[in-house]
């Protein structure tokens, strides 16, 4: 799995398809998408989920705040020549890059990083044209890779399930005591213990802003999981969504949000 991770074309491949085959359909039943239609993605890395929007003809503006990411996005799409395609090394809270407004704006492993969500997702919304749509999907914080330790070097660690939700203090001796470096463990800590969200928060969070769910998709089996171990994606059962118990067996959530004024 970290092969994936550290091997771009790999990765940006990966994130393509799952983007392409599983992603885009949902948004297509709420949002038309080609020539026209204004695309964001936030956290865009290599801009793996941008090139199926590209394919289709939209205007796509891709934004991340590692500039390594955003040079190597340029490679991998080919930016040079294109007219629809526009790449920021950016914090998405400096809004003088984003006066227009969107008609998708997507996030795909991003906002399980990101501090402050409810802050957040107030601002995300302000980007949104007044018919817009937001796809979100995230891994909830309880399933059992929802700490990303399939990242850490010890073969121990990255396979082992559910040990990230254990106190912080714990949590982080374990990883000293496996190895794992102090940068590493500065970002499992920093980047992902301490950004952590569940389900509940999330629609906790959307409730409370001008923003409301129209669609939501729990997967039992990650729709990344078809390409990267070749196992079809399987949704969890109406039956087995059960508040806070669906976190430890939901390895991705799905959601499209919209303005509450539009509906």
């Amino acid at each position: 799995m970290k092969e994936r991770h550290l091997n771009n074309k790999i990765y940006f491949n990966e994130q393509s398809y799952t983007c392409h085959t599983h992603i885009i359909p949902i948004i297509e039943k709420h949002k038309y998408l080609g020539r026209g239609t204004k695309v964001l993605e936030v956290g865009c890395g290599f801009g793996g989920n941008l090139r199926p929007f590209l394919d289709l003809g939209c205007q796509v503006t891709g934004v991340d705040i590692l500039e390594s990411s955003i040079e190597r996005a340029k490679i991998e799409l080919n930016i040079e020549g294109r007219n629809n395609l526009e790449l920021i090394t950016s914090d998405i809270y400096d809004i003088d890059y984003f006066k227009q407004q969107f008609d998708v704006i997507i996030m795909k492993d991003t906002l399980e990083h990101i501090p402050n969500q409810e802050l957040f997702l107030s601002l995300l919304e302000t980007f949104l044209k007044a018919n817009g749509v937001i796809f979100q999907g995230f891994p909830p914080w309880h399933n059992p890779f929802g700490g990303h330790q399939q990242m850490c070097k010890s073969k121990v660690l990255s396979k082992l399930p559910w040990f990230h939700i254990s106190p912080r203090f714990l949590y982080k001796n374990v990883l000293k005591i496996f190895g794992e470096t102090s940068i590493k463990i500065k970002h499992l800590l920093e980047d992902v213990y301490d950004t952590r969200i569940t389900i509940q928060q999330f629609k906790k969070m959307v409730k409370k802003g001008n923003l409301k769910i129209v669609s939501e998709q729990l997967y039992f089996i990650n729709p990344n999981y078809e390409i990267k171990f070749n196992l079809k994606p399987k949704k969890v059962l109406t039956i087995l969504s059960i508040p806070y118990l669906r976190d430890f067996y939901t390895t991705t959530a799905y959601y499209i949000l919209k303005k509450n004024k539009s509906i």
